[in-house]
């Protein structure tokens, strides 16, 4: 396995790791019966950690397509490392930001790793016109 392929793990950890510590944290409160119980999210933290976690899963496809297309295709393995690196830190910044309740840095921050994303999925197409 790739570095790039490990950070497609790390990206669903990643979102999985936002949400459960805030469960865990409030286990008296939260009702493993009711798992989507608007109530338990009514708390502002609560609200901002279901945010960044929803919005995880929303961005994950994106990058693990992303980087099995730039692999299959051939891109340079060191340069998709690189990004999905670069992009798994991003997310985890993005995570903190939202959490954190700083809206503009994390509207950046999620810009930042979109922009990742376009890279690592036209990687193959720059390579092609580097070589021709």
């Amino acid at each position: 396995m790739t570095i790039a392929e490990f950070c497609v793990f790390g990206a669903v950890a990643l979102y999985l790791l936002t949400i459960v510590p805030i469960k865990w944290l409030a286990f008296r409160e939260y009702d493993n019966a009711k798992p989507r119980d608007p109530a338990f999210y009514e708390d502002a933290i609560r609200a901002r950690a279901l945010g960044a976690h929803q919005n995880g899963i929303e961005t994950f496809p994106f990058f693990a397509v992303a980087v099995l297309l730039a692999e299959f295709r051939e891109a340079p393995q060191n340069l998709i490392n690189e990004l999905a690196i670069l992009f798994l830190i991003v997310r985890v910044a993005y995570v903190l930001t939202y959490i954190g309740n700083r809206p503009r840095l994390r509207s950046i921050l999620w810009n930042v790793g979109f922009a990742i994303n376009i890279a690592i999925f036209f990687l193959p197409l720059i390579r092609k016109l580097w070589m021709a």
